[in-house]
């Protein structure tokens, strides 16, 4: 299959179903297995609800991008929030069967035009830190270790069942303007 033309919209709730589709396809479940970035093998239930992507929508500080074709079909998104000086990059999520032919390298392009259009200096994400594989992709794409880590909610399951302990570690990338 050849690399669709894809262009960048904002989400609206109109997008809730699909997206909510998209996101526990690529992460959650055997469909997720399909991809790279799956986390069935660290974490039980769902990435995400219609609910919780509904309240993302209704943040004013928080951006969903989505990466659709010419017929609107949905291939990948990310979630950018506006945080001070900076963005957090979370939710990039790429159709588990297209990934590897550069929708995420794509919506990093994205995320970091985004980040100069809103005069930000920075991109901080989180990782789960046993990703070393999406780490290394991450890296490879301009980010860095800070060398902080931040604790995995393990007791609360909407970001999912652990299957053993898991912590976050945070990456940064500077944007220059």
């Amino acid at each position: 299959m050849s690399k669709p033309q894809l262009f960048i919209s904002k989400a609206d709730f109109s997008d809730v179903p699909a997206l909510n589709v998209l996101v526990n396809s690529a992460y959650r479940g055997e469909s997720s297995k399909k991809g790279w970035t799956t986390e069935a093998d660290l974490l039980d239930g769902v990435r995400t609800t219609e609910q919780s992507l509904t309240e993302l929508l209704s943040d004013p500080n928080s951006n969903v991008l989505l990466a659709k074709d010419t017929n609107g079909t949905l291939y990948g998104c990310v979630n950018l929030q506006l945080k001070g000086n900076g963005l957090y990059l979370g939710m990039l999520t790429v159709d588990p069967e297209l990934q590897g032919g550069g929708i995420g390298k794509f919506l990093l392009a994205e995320a970091d035009s985004f980040a100069k259009a809103n005069n930000k200096v920075f991109i901080e994400m989180t990782v789960i830190s046993i990703r070393k594989e999406l780490i290394a992709w991450y890296e490879r794409h301009g980010y860095s270790k800070t060398g902080e880590r931040r604790p995995f909610p393990m007791d609360n399951p909407a970001f999912g069942l652990p299957k053993q302990f898991l912590e976050f570690i945070v990456l940064n990338k500077t944007i220059n303007s």
